[in-house]
Formats: structure tokens, C-alpha cells, sequence
């Protein structure tokens, strides 16, 4: 979806901040919403698509004041009311005050009916699509061409994976593109691989 989660590309948010010392968790509830969010997704109470997803309809300001795993608790509660096995007002009882969760989803969508399969070293161009449903389709390569340079393992197609939407599997392809046509004039010389769903390709002659 078109969301304030999709910033990647993007300039105005500064450096990337990164230190190798960092520690993984600050406090002991961020180990334990992590912990409780990955035996969901073991117990098949939901896939991680719709988590995923879940965090993408936070609201923007909720989403852009929070921290790491303030979103994936927030994905899990909203996951927790939506497939009923908790309410809101529960949730807010134990937390005494305001739990906020994502939005309301809206409809997923199938594979591409004109999806086709593709080999290494075929030029490829990324569709243009603007959808309200979940995506792994990045905002910076939408209609950009680049090269296919590995194949992986079929996977359930997130478009429709994360809102129940029956769907075939399909393959994902690691494709090359350069930084000349991802942002031109904007970046330094290099290649950028993205890994790209079949049903977000159409082949390049």
C-alpha cells in the first residue's frame, strides 16, 4: 500500500543511524512482544504478511512516533481484536488508558493474470501500480527496468496473502538496477538489488 511506511529511497529523513553495539531490546516488554508475535505467526493465527501489514495501516503520526517494537506490538493487538480472540476495551482495561490500533484493511488482490515466468540475465520492467492493499512492491522502482540476476523459491503473493485472497505462489526475482535510472543525478554510481514478486514484472524487449 501507499503508506507512510514506504520511505525507503526517500531523502529529508537524514543519515541512517547504525551502531554494531546496539543492543536488540531496551526492555523487557519489547523482548516479550517479539516473542509473542513470532508464536502467532507458529500457532497460524496469522501470517506474516498481515503482520506486516497491520503495521503498514498504523496511523502516521502513531506510526511515526513509535518505536521498532511499539509497532509490532501494535500489529499484534490489532491482529489479536481483528481475528477475535481479545477486544479493544480488554486490551485498554490491562493497559490503563488508550491502546490505539491500526486501521481498518482494505481489500487484497490476486496474481497478475498476465504474470509470466523470467531467466537470469532477462531485462525487466516493475509496473506502476498504486494499490491500497498490502505490498512488496518498493515505491522508488515502480516503472523502472532493470536485470534479473537470481531467481528464489515460490512464496505465497503478499498481495493477497495478507488479506486472505486466494492466490498462487510465485517466484521472486533478485533484479539489478542502477542508481542512474533509480534517482538520476541524484546518487553515486552503483547497483541496487531488489528482490521483486512475478506479478510486479512485465518483461523488457
Amino acid at each position: 500500500m501507499d503508506g507512510i511506511h514506504d520511505m525507503g529511497g526517500r531523502q529529508g529523513f537524514g543519515r541512517v543511524r547504525h551502531s554494531p553495539e546496539a543492543e536488540v531490546f531496551h526492555a523487557p516488554w519489547e523482548w516479550r512482544a517479539n516473542a509473542m508475535y513470532s508464536l502467532a505467526v507458529k500457532l497460524g493465527i496469522f501470517n506474516m504478511d498481515e503482520y506486516r501489514h497491520a503495521i503498514e495501516r498504523m496511523e502516521p503520526r502513531h506510526y511515526m512516533g513509535a518505536s521498532y517494537y511499539e509497532r509490532t506490538l501494535t500489529s499484534l493487538a490489532t491482529l489479536c481484536v481483528e481475528k477475535g480472540l481479545c477486544t479493544q476495551a480488554e486490551l485498554e482495561a490491562l493497559a490503563g488508558g488508550a491502546f490505539p490500533l491500526a486501521l481498518p484493511a482494505a481489500p487484497g488482490r490476486g496474481n497478475a493474470p498476465d504474470r509470466q515466468s523470467y531467466s537470469i540475465g532477462d531485462r525487466v520492467q516493475v509496473r506502476s501500480d498504486h494499490v491500497t492493499c498490502h505490498t512488496r512492491m518498493p515505491a522508488y522502482i515502480r516503472g523502472k527496468c532493470g536485470v534479473v540476476v537470481g531467481v528464489s523459491p515460490a512464496y505465497p503473493f503478499p498481495d493477497a496473502h495478507a488479506h486472505g485472497v486466494e492466490a498462487a505462489d510465485e517466484s521472486t526475482y533478485d533484479v539489478r538496477f542502477s542508481t542512474a535510472d533509480l534517482w538520476p543525478d541524484s546518487a553515486d554510481a552503483a547497483s541496487v538489488h531488489v528482490g521483486v514478486f512475478e506479478s510486479y514484472l512485465t518483461r523488457v524487449a
